[in-house]
């Protein structure tokens, strides 16, 4: 996401104005997942607004609509695929992996199906895909031939970590809500292409869910010394905090680069409210 109205004020200028966010969140962050696709597509003419918002090295992670990955359930959906290619191919130079999110009722028995609709996906875009069947996670029978299946033609493996949000007794509405929403997954810090999607699930407590996300900086170091480009998302129950949250996560990262190592390229300077700049100078 990238409108919040609890950021107006706190990280974006207080005036930034509906439909403007995107240019005031890109200068907190350098990519966004595009969860909105997966219930509605958009359209050419937004997806040009949002290239004019942001600099030429953002990059958009959109998920494939529901109606592809749950409701056709893979098969017999080239239309619908085709109509949100299409409407995303003004941002093309812009998009980072894809995200193929499939349901918990898809398994093992569902592999021939997804190796055939990878097989039929354009190379012209990346794409990354995340299961939540359990069988797919901590050596299940299935583990095995599914990393095999993206590996060959290049798919990334989207990762998951709700550990944190799940390691403390919900305390606030918002935590509550995620409880009940978000998937309770093994996690398989497994990279089978050049650009890893993880994705961090924390708590409220944005401290605690930085430190509990600790083993996570040396691991996505060390992608990048090998040359891979992964993606990382961080988010809380109510994304208040995400913004300033995604920051720290970068400066941890960039910490546990080995010694030597290039150091990542630097953030971009945030555009704040007036009246927390005062503050802070």
């Amino acid at each position: 996401m990238w409108a919040h109205k609890g950021w107006l004020g706190k990280w974006f200028p207080g005036d930034t104005s509906a439909g403007s966010e995107l240019s005031a969140y890109a200068t907190w962050c350098t990519g966004v997942e595009g969860n909105t696709s997966f219930y509605a597509v958009p359209s050419e003419q937004a997806s040009a607004r949002w290239v004019e918002q942001v600099p030429p090295d953002f990059r958009f992670c959109f998920k494939l609509p529901r109606t592809i990955t749950h409701d056709r359930r893979l098969q017999n959906a080239e239309g619908e695929l085709a109509d949100f290619l299409l409407r995303l191919e003004p941002m093309a130079p812009l998009l980072g992996p894809i995200q193929i999110q499939l349901p918990a009722s898809l398994g093992p028995d569902s592999l021939p199906q997804l190796r055939s609709f990878l097989g039929r996906l354009p190379t012209s875009f990346d794409w990354a895909v995340e299961v939540r069947h359990l069988d797919f996670f901590v050596g299940g029978s299935a583990e095995r031939p599914f990393d095999d299946l993206l590996a060959s033609p290049g798919v990334n493996r989207v990762v998951l970590d709700s550990r944190t949000l799940f390691a403390v007794a919900p305390i606030t509405t918002p935590e509550h809500d995620a409880w009940k929403a978000k998937p309770r997954v093994p996690v398989r810090p497994v990279a089978t292409a050049s650009q890893p999607l993880v994705r961090l699930i924390g708590r409220t407590d944005t401290d605690g869910s930085l430190d509990d996300w600790a083993p996570w900086y040396p691991k996505i170091a060390e992608w990048i010394s090998r040359g891979l480009r992964p993606h990382v998302f961080a988010h809380t129950p109510d994304n208040l905090e995400a913004p300033r949250l995604a920051r720290s996560v970068w400066e941890r990262i960039n910490d546990a680069m080995a010694p030597g190592a290039l150091a990542l390229a630097p953030l971009p300077t945030p555009r704040r409210p007036a009246e927390q700049l005062q503050v802070e100078v």
